[in-house]
């Protein structure tokens, strides 16, 4: 099953080709805890109107122009989406998730998984920022994308980049024009690189608050430098990086690739014995399902403990929900059938809590409904708008 296993290999280095729907589905099932393997270019200009100036990982926006019909500040209407490869999105479901966009309305979208590479031709320096144009075939997935994003709703939105050098990871982080971020930077240190390697980090900020879209590397199965070593490197990140930036209020969102807790998966029986080819890790901690070892669901307890950072999925919904609580869905056929799991978030400041109106998935079932062609469905989040009172205080 593909997600299974791409919750590994997508994660460690691999990556899978861009097909047709057909000759797509037809490697899925070909594929099952298969290699996948890494392939091709891509590109597409940014079509954000910023102008900006960089130094230091940071761009730093100037003005934008308003969009007339909306009296927010700042945004309070958030999505992010582990879209599972942005272009074989835009390609196939494409109609269909842009009604979802009208429909909702989000403020920022926040996308994981591209998978669209840098600009930038063989051996030389990349540019994570722009997409990929350099040969006949980016050019022509460049147009495509171009096209996609230049028309209603996307129209309405600046989109920043960070990126892979091939289509393996990378983000994305829509904001509607009518809000400007103070600045936006690719990295979870305040100093040093640039863009986290693949692309896996972008923050903005606003006045009053950060977001964060990040897509956290995969756990993996073995005890080996792209996999536990990596994922444990990540966490102790995470965790400096909310604490060094306490000063003001945070929105954390994206593919986490874990599952706090045994309400966050649907057989947790399953998930906890979980093997690939039959290894078992030496610490016991590190055993089952990545996203949903004892390891990495302490380590992230702790950031949410350390970082006074709350689950706004859960702070609103105590209970299982057996249709919708999960972001995360098994292949439809195989042994992974009907086996969800939660590991896609909004995290906020508990400084946050009392304003969240909502926090919803919206796919459900076992067979994808609402999942828009990828292997995960997206989650929404709306505050309540911060008053100016509120803002005085901090």
């Amino acid at each position: 099953y593909k997600h299974s296993f791409l919750f590994t290999a997508r994660d460690s280095g691999h990556q899978e080709s861009e097909f047709t729907a057909e000759e797509e589905e037809h490697k899925k099932m070909k594929r099952f805890f298969q290699p996948i393997e890494k392939d091709g270019s891509i590109k597409k200009p940014t079509i954000s109107s910023v102008s900006s100036s960089e130094k230091d990982g940071e761009q730093t926006t100037e003005t934008i122009s308003e969009s007339a019909g909306d009296n927010k500040k700042e945004p309070t209407k958030f999505l992010t989406w582990n879209a599972n490869s942005f272009l074989l999105r835009i390609k196939n479901n494409w109609t269909e998730f842009t009604k979802f966009i009208e429909n909702l309305d989000p403020d920022v979208i926040a996308i994981q998984e591209v998978r669209m590479p840098a600009a930038g031709s063989k051996g030389a320096p990349k540019n994570p920022r722009e997409l990929k144009d350099d040969t006949s075939a980016s050019r022509e997935e460049k147009l495509v994308v171009t096209r996609a994003l230049s028309s209603p709703p996307f129209k309405n939105y600046n989109v920043w980049w960070s990126l892979s050098d091939s289509k393996y990871a990378g983000t994305a982080l829509f904001i509607k024009k009518c809000f400007q971020p103070k600045k936006v930077s690719f990295s979870l240190d305040a100093t040093g690189s640039k863009h986290e390697p693949d692309g896996r980090v972008i923050l903005a900020e606003f006045e009053t608050f950060r977001i964060l879209n990040t897509y956290v590397p995969n756990n993996g199965w073995k005890e080996e430098e792209s996999s536990f070593l990596r994922r444990r490197k990540w966490d102790k990140r995470m965790l400096e990086f909310v604490l060094a930036t306490s000063d003001k209020p945070l929105i954390w969102c994206g593919d986490l690739n874990v599952s706090h807790e045994d309400i966050d998966v649907s057989h947790p029986e399953f998930f906890s014995a979980a093997k690939l080819n039959g290894y078992t890790p030496p610490n016991k901690e590190d055993c089952g399902q990545p996203g949903f070892t004892l390891a990495e669901r302490r380590r992230f307890g702790a950031i949410l403990k350390e970082g006074k950072l709350v689950d706004a999925y859960r702070f609103l919904h105590k209970d299982t929900d057996m249709e919708c609580g999960f972001s995360w869905s098994g292949n439809p056929v195989g042994k992974y059938r009907g086996k969800r799991m939660r590991i896609d978030y909004f995290i906020v400041s508990e400084k946050m809590k009392d304003r969240i109106i909502s926090c919803e998935m919206h796919g459900r079932g076992i067979e994808l409904d609402g999942f828009y062609g990828s292997d995960h469905c997206p989650v929404s989040l709306e505050l309540s708008v911060k008053d100016d009172a509120d803002t005085k205080q901090g």
